[in-house]
């Protein structure tokens, strides 16, 4: 008969309960659970829920495209990047190079309305400091001195239709409490949008080497803006007439038209395509840049966008091009 010794039995209970507490969390050692059993995607949750439930993917109501998508009849020569959306069905009708980066001029300036309407208030006053006073030759200015006063209401509408660079930096400044830190609230709001290809340097779009943008990334940032009421009143309009004050409390009138040319009047949409109204941008870097909200004769919503184009004219000749895609 063997005989086994007491002391190695007891020996190798004592390793095994010591095992067995170490597995288990028992003693000093706790571990945080990584899920809950209450939360929807648990086990206990997918195998005895009686009703399905599933994660909505992030492009779900967005048109998606990786490449070009071409078309016979666009002459898209002249420019370097371009793309037609259409919103209702969530269809890429036309693309070409719609990720390559490239510098958007004051298209910027749709981004700067969207988060300024986003932690803003339209009755605010805003006040100018010397911050508005841009010195860069052929930049577009209201004329706003130090000291000046006007509300968030009447700059937005100032910087929409007139792309006015100074009061950009007015809403910037008022708004995030300095320019820099309102930019920064731009690239957090792009990357909330997937606009990943996109990093702001300033709220006007006066060129700088790291300041640059997709044709994708405009139709991610203009298709959130368009939900807004207020943006899409003042994008419409074919001009504005307002009146501000300077430091002494004097009026100082603003009387101009929309640098848009098909709200002006001067050039024609394709028949049956109404073009809301969108957003106009040039600097030597950039070219001539055109973003476009329309509606066909149904009344469904189109995003067309046309960057760096060779000149006015072909701006406005292949923007009309890609608008007539949309009976195709």
């Amino acid at each position: 008969m063997n005989f086994i010794n007491k002391k190695k039995i007891i020996s190798l209970i004592g390793g095994m309960v010591t095992a067995v507490c170490c597995l288990t969390g028992c003693g000093s050692l706790s571990y945080d659970m990584a899920y809950h059993v209450d939360y929807d995607v648990s086990s206990f949750n997918v195998v005895t829920r009686q009703e399905t439930r599933t994660a909505l993917p992030f492009a779900a109501n967005l048109c998606v495209a990786a490449g070009n998508v071409p078309s016979d009849t666009v002459d898209m020569s002249h420019a370097e990047a371009a793309g037609l959306f259409g919103l209702d069905e969530r269809q890429v009708l036309y693309a070409q190079n719609i990720h390559e980066r490239l510098h958007p001029a004051s298209l910027t300036k749709v981004m700067t309305a969207l988060v300024a309407l986003k932690y803003g208030q339209l009755n605010q006053t805003l006040t100018a400091s010397d911050v508005v006073n841009i010195t860069e030759p052929g930049a577009v200015l209201c004329g706003l001195a130090t000291g000046d006063t006007m509300t968030l209401d009447q700059a937005l509408r100032i910087l929409l239709v007139y792309s006015s660079n100074d009061v950009a930096m007015l809403i910037a400044e008022n708004v995030g409490g300095s320019v820099e830190r309102f930019v920064e609230m731009m690239n957090e709001e792009a990357a909330r949008l997937g606009a990943t290809n996109t990093h702001f340097m300033n709220p006007h779009g006066l060129t700088e080497s790291e300041h640059y943008t997709t044709v994708y990334d405009l139709y991610l940032i203009f298709n959130e803006a368009v939900k807004n009421d207020t943006f899409n009143e003042i994008i419409h309009m074919s001009s504005y007439q307002t009146v501000f004050y300077d430091r002494d409390g004097r009026e100082k009138a603003f009387d101009r038209q929309n640098s848009n040319q098909y709200l002006r009047g001067e050039r024609q949409a394709p028949a049956n395509v109404t073009v809301i109204g969108g957003k106009t941008g040039t600097t030597n870097a950039a070219g001539y840049c055109l973003m476009l909200l329309s509606r066909d004769e149904n009344g469904r919503p189109y995003i067309s966008i046309v960057l760096r184009a060779e000149g006015v004219e072909e701006l406005y000749g292949e923007m009309t091009d890609l608008l007539d895609e949309i009976h195709k």
